[in-house]
């Protein structure tokens, strides 16, 4: 009789866990919808985004004592995504993947820390002043040092200006600035 109960429970559980993966099963969204403003200002994002694909070249950090840096943009996955690899096949490689959600602009930053915070594009009127606001992260605690508060100024189809605010304890700190030109 134990035994039954046990296979019974057992069936029951696999045919529950079996349902919870039916490509039919519905994931509700994790904010709401934006309004039709917001979500047109994130498509349009999105596709000057996609404009940067190709190799650019530049200065980061200091202005007074930059370090040369390079950046990739591709897109890829259909259209879907645009990839940024800053410092292609350095030790301090990252990627940085840009995506719609449901009318919402989002990027998930793949750190040489080990980490990876996802953040959403803020509302704003200037269509060529990108700033995100931290989302969520994996790989994570709380206070861990992770990028926050990226920014994109796309300043002509062949310049690009970013920075990077650095949290780390639940606060601001460093911004790392790049400044990067098209290779042509």
């Amino acid at each position: 009789m134990v035994r039954r109960a046990l296979a019974a429970a057992l069936l029951a559980a696999s045919s529950l866990a079996a349902g919870c993966a039916h490509p039919d099963t519905y994931v509700p969204p994790m904010f709401p919808e934006p309004a039709a403003a917001d979500a047109a200002r994130s498509e349009a994002a999105f596709r000057s985004l996609a404009s940067l694909a190709g190799n650019w070249a530049g200065d980061m950090g200091d202005p007074a004592n930059p370090t040369k840096a390079t950046v990739d943009y591709r897109v890829t996955s259909g259209g879907s995504a645009v990839e940024e690899v800053l410092g292609r096949g350095s030790k301090h490689e990252m990627v940085t993947m840009y995506h719609l959600d449901r009318g919402r602009l989002l990027l998930t930053h793949y750190c040489a820390a080990g980490n990876q915070p996802t953040m959403v594009l803020q509302p704003g009127d200037d269509a060529a002043d990108l700033r995100f606001e931290f989302l969520r992260g994996s790989n994570m605690q709380a206070s861990d040092g992770h990028m926050h508060q990226p920014r994109s100024e796309l300043l002509s189809p062949d310049r690009v200006k970013a920075s990077w605010t650095y949290w780390s304890e639940g606060k601001a700190g460093d911004t790392m600035v790049f400044d990067f030109h098209r290779v042509k």
